[in-house]
């Protein structure tokens, strides 16, 4: 198996692409339908090549990509190796990757109880429930096999918190993306709430108070 490398490690191997969460992501418009689709059948070919395969998203002419190593739990050297050669395929064509387009959305359940509230949401989504013998980490979270809503997790609360909403969003971006995203954020009528742990992630509420957290991978591997 595959060493898992550090997210900064991932993020200055591979820099055409962006970290968000766990995965590598690239995001750019090839111009048109076709041209999309004849970059992804080159991406194809290259992940055959290599026995390692992207998650591929089509929107008319944009294109998204984004990959892990699952068995690894995390980026290895295999997901760099598919990385520098589709941003190859995409500098031939004379694209550039567009980062302020990458976004992965985490909703956060605040629960004092987590095993009593999971199963519910685990039902209404219809998705599974983490195995019995998954890492702590991991039970934390509802897994989306399909990769097709936002991220859900539970954040354990230790004491009952009625004056704060109970669920927040937590929005990753580019991590040379997020202040732009922080200054609308403001612009538009937000306020910071705390900047304690950035640039890991920055609190921003709404006018009525409602919570939004602006992620990067930044100040998250350990030391």
């Amino acid at each position: 198996m595959s060493t898992v490398l550090s997210r900064r490690e991932a993020s200055v191997a591979a820099p055409g692409w962006r970290l968000l969460t766990d995965r590598l992501h690239l995001s750019a418009d090839l111009g048109d339908f076709d041209r999309a689709m004849e970059f992804v059948t080159a991406v194809a070919e290259v992940a055959r090549a290599l026995d390692h395969h992207p998650d591929i998203e089509i929107r008319w002419s944009r294109v998204h990509l984004s990959v892990t190593s699952h068995d690894a739990g995390g980026i290895t050297d295999r997901d760099v190796r598919l990385a520098t050669r589709v941003s190859g395929l995409l500098a031939d064509r004379g694209v550039r990757p567009d980062h302020a387009r990458l976004t992965v959305v985490e909703v956060a359940v605040d629960a004092l109880n987590r095993p009593a509230v999971q199963p519910f949401w685990a039902a209404v989504l219809g998705r599974p429930m983490p195995p019995a013998d998954s890492p702590e980490e991991s039970d934390l979270e509802l897994p989306d096999p399909d990769l097709t809503g936002p991220l859900i997790w539970f954040q354990q609360m230790d004491a009952p918190r009625p004056q704060r909403n109970r669920i927040h969003l937590d929005v990753w971006v580019a991590h040379d993306e997020v202040q732009h995203r922080l200054d609308r954020a403001l612009a538009a009528g937000g306020h910071l709430v705390s900047d304690g742990r950035a640039p890991s992630f920055w609190v921003l509420a709404d006018a009525e108070g409602n919570e939004a957290c602006l992620c990067t991978w930044q100040a998250r591997d350990r030391e």
